[in-house]
């Protein structure tokens, strides 16, 4: 008897190992008995070590490892924990996004911990890295001033931003006054939405850094003291700028609403003053086309044209009548 063939089985292949993403290590940075932890975007493993390390409540390792936290400030014995949210562009959705920055400040040490990169932040550690003179300024004078450096130029960082919004305003301004209102309405929409953006992030911060100016005081020497004063400055005037650009964009809106209103109501009255001058001609047309005996019909066969140019004569000097009536009432 034949042999059957046999069913080839495929062999299991082992599965190619899938890569293992490098796990990212927190920069440490120590000196004058000062030690500054920065790590972006932390993990939670990463999170749940320090707090381990340091001492940190539980709630703040979740407040950490969340979405979204609203801008507070946190009293401990040992130490301050702080949300605070600073504007940054977000490419994925193009427009200003609110990054959040948690931090621990203790004695001897402060953990700076943002939920993105954080331009300033990051240049700034790395300049502590390559520049000792600076990194033993910055760190013989306590965490508390270390941590005035870090939210000074996030501060710092934010104006450049506004101005980009007042020199889109002025740019609008120009539009509307050239006569290019349609394409300044997606304008005005876009600073509209920047604007109130920004406004959403630097609100609900002003109490927290009022709180911090507070809390922070024993984290420095006493001569500091007033430096995070600065912090609430600078908050203050950023929020007296949005204010000022809202009413500029709103006032921007109006005038343009305005152009085009009156643009529209112009094209409008042309066209009504059109439709009502050639109304007795129309009128004229319509009488002498009715299948009723009229002054001059009879045949057409036989009628003489020269009762088609009187036709013609009494609508042309109708219209002409009309033009100069409107013309002197100022309609035109």
């Amino acid at each position: 008897m034949p042999s059957l063939p046999r069913i080839k089985r495929p062999r299991s292949r082992a599965r190619a190992e899938e890569p293992v993403a490098a796990r990212r290590e927190p920069a440490e940075l120590s000196a004058n008995g000062l030690v500054w932890t920065h790590l972006d975007a932390p993990e939670p493993e990463v999170a749940t070590e320090l707090a381990e390390k340091i001492g940190w409540h539980p709630l703040d390792v979740e407040d950490v490892l969340s979405k979204r936290q609203r801008p507070k400030i946190d009293e401990y014995p040992e130490y301050l924990f702080g949300v605070l949210h600073f504007p940054f562009y977000d490419k994925a959705v193009q427009r200003l996004n609110a990054a959040e920055l948690d931090f621990f400040l203790g004695q001897g040490y402060l953990v700076t911990l943002p939920t993105v990169e954080l331009l300033p932040v990051s240049r700034l550690f790395q300049r502590c890295v390559a520049d000792p003179e600076l990194r033993e300024n910055l760190f013989s004078k306590g965490s508390g001033y270390l941590l005035y450096h870090v939210l000074d130029d996030l501060f710092d960082y934010c104006f450049p931003i506004l101005d980009k919004i007042g020199f889109k305003l002025d740019s609008i301004e120009d539009d509307v006054l050239e006569g290019r209102s349609e394409e300044a309405v997606r304008d005005i929409s876009n600073a509209k939405q920047e604007i109130i953006s920004y406004r959403k992030i630097i609100k609900p911060q002003r109490p927290a850094l009022r709180l911090l100016e507070r809390r922070a005081e024993r984290f420095l020497p006493e001569e500091l003291e007033l430096y995070f004063d600065d912090l609430v400055d600078a908050s203050e005037r950023i929020w007296d700028l949005l204010d000022n650009y809202k009413e500029v964009v709103e006032a921007l809106e109006s005038t343009n609403e305005q152009v085009l209103s009156h643009r529209f109501n112009d094209v409008l009255r042309i066209l009504t003053v059109f439709s009502i001058v050639f109304l007795p001609a129309t009128l004229i047309a319509s009488l002498w086309g009715m299948n009723v005996g009229l002054p001059g019909g009879g045949d057409p066969a036989t009628a003489s044209t020269l009762e088609f140019w009187i036709i013609i004569a009494a609508s042309v000097a109708l219209i002409g009548g009309l033009l100069g009536f409107f013309r002197y009432k100022r309609w035109l």
